[in-house]
């Protein structure tokens, strides 16, 4: 039995999606990619992977106010 994870379908259906030209994109296409992204987002959080992208994430945002001083 084939099971495919949720997190990386996700991805995969958001490369799709971006990879439209922005012209051809309706104000529902922006707003469902939003959501899937938000989706994959609330996915990956809880993970290991989402863990060390928050901890990048965290120490570039304190690099940038302590250059900003």
């Amino acid at each position: 039995m084939l099971t495919i994870n949720v997190a990386v379908l996700l991805a995969v259906i958001v490369i799709w999606r971006l990879r439209r030209r922005t012209e051809a994109r309706s104000r529902f296409d922006e707003k469902l990619t939003v959501v899937i992204v938000l989706a994959l987002g609330v996915l990956i959080a809880p993970t290991p992977a989402g863990q060390g992208i928050l901890n990048i994430l965290g120490q570039l945002a304190s690099g940038v106010t302590q250059a900003s001083r």
